[in-house]
Formats: C-alpha cells, sequence, structure tokens
C-alpha cells in the first residue's frame, strides 16, 4: 500500500495557511482548498476562472457532520446514499459554517461523503471540510485521470498530491442529486 502520510501533512500544512491542493478524490482529480477560508475558496474561483454564484461541492468525511453545515437536514438522505453504488453530492438547502462564497444565491450547500480512504484521513485531519472542484479551467473538460490536468492548472496551485498520479484508471464525476421536501429525490447529474 502506499504510504501517503507526506501527501496529508503537506496537504493539511497548505490548507491551513490558505493556499490550494489538487488531489485525487473518490471520483475524479480536483482542487482543494479550506471550505471555511472565503480568501482560499476565491483562489479557487481564480485558477478555474469560475463565478461563486454556481457554488462548489464540499467534501466531508462522516454524516454526522452534515449538520454542522446545514440547517435541518432530513436524514432519510442517507438512506438514499445507501442505495446508490455511483459517488453521489447532495443538494441540501440552507448550507452554513462555510465560506459564503461557496453558496450559490439560494443559499444551498452541495456535500458529498467520501468513502475513498486517502479523502477521508485528509478531512479527518484537517478536521474541517475540504472544497472540492475538478481541476480544469471552467468550461474545459474534467479531468479523469492526473495527466489530464492542464499545466495552467498545476503551475496556479500550492500543492500537487503525489499519491494516485500513476494510476490510469478513467474515473467520473459524481452524481448530483437535490433533497426535496416530503424526502423526494431531483435528480442533476446521474
Amino acid at each position: 500500500m502506499y504510504d501517503w502520510t507526506n501527501d496529508i501533512n503537506e496537504s493539511i500544512n497548505v490548507l491551513e495557511l490558505g493556499g490550494v491542493i489538487i488531489f485525487p478524490t473518490d471520483t475524479i482529480w480536483g482542487l482543494g482548498c479550506d471550505a471555511t477560508n472565503a480568501m482560499a475558496v476565491n483562489k479557487i474561483l481564480q485558477i478555474k476562472r469560475r463565478s461563486s454564484s454556481q457554488g462548489l461541492i464540499v467534501l466531508l468525511d462522516e454524516e454526522k457532520e452534515i449538520s454542522k453545515y446545514v440547517d435541518q437536514p432530513d436524514h432519510r438522505i442517507f438512506e438514499y446514499l445507501q442505495t446508490t453504488t455511483k459517488p453521489t453530492t447532495v443538494i441540501y438547502e440552507g448550507g452554513k459554517n462555510v465560506a459564503e462564497n461557496i453558496l450559490p444565491d439560494n443559499g444551498s450547500l452541495a456535500i458529498r461523503l467520501v468513502k475513498d480512504a486517502f479523502c477521508k484521513e485528509l478531512i479527518t485531519r484537517f478536521g474541517k471540510p475540504i472544497v472540492s472542484t475538478s481541476a480544469n479551467l471552467h468550461g474545459a473538460p474534467s479531468p479523469r485521470i492526473f495527466n489530464e490536468i492542464d499545466t495552467v492548472v498545476k503551475a496556479a496551485v500550492d500543492y500537487i498530491v503525489a499519491y494516485a498520479r500513476d494510476v490510469e484508471t478513467i474515473k467520473e464525476a459524481s452524481a448530483v442529486v437535490k433533497w426535496l421536501p416530503a424526502g423526494r429525490v431531483e435528480v442533476i447529474r446521474k
């Protein structure tokens, strides 16, 4: 098994200083930062050349953490997530305790609970949610493997995780669903 201790330590150092990392997620390669630091979120938006009006996804390691970042989450969503095989991002109403520039105009918050061991350890050790958005310029294809990440994006970040760079398995973006009142699900992206 790969020893990712250095990657975790370096990533945490960068995140704590308000920097941006490129890291492998449970889906595609992502740009990450401290989800509670508005200046760090602005760096990601600048790298991607994207406005904040669409909102950004945050990653969490445990179900119990969701109530810290969402007003009154409906716990039936966890039953739904147990039926999915693909990593799934859920859009919740009433995001809170994150940088305001993460939230889209309607105040919702997109959260994905990670199962990937590297991501879980990174988030657990960091102790806060981490922004995760595809490591590409806005409008360009998402990087399914490390070698698809644009050199412009690589040059703009503070740290690039070494772990999994050589993995050639094609990854896909997460599914995205919106949790509606009365426990209904609206599929945004399959």
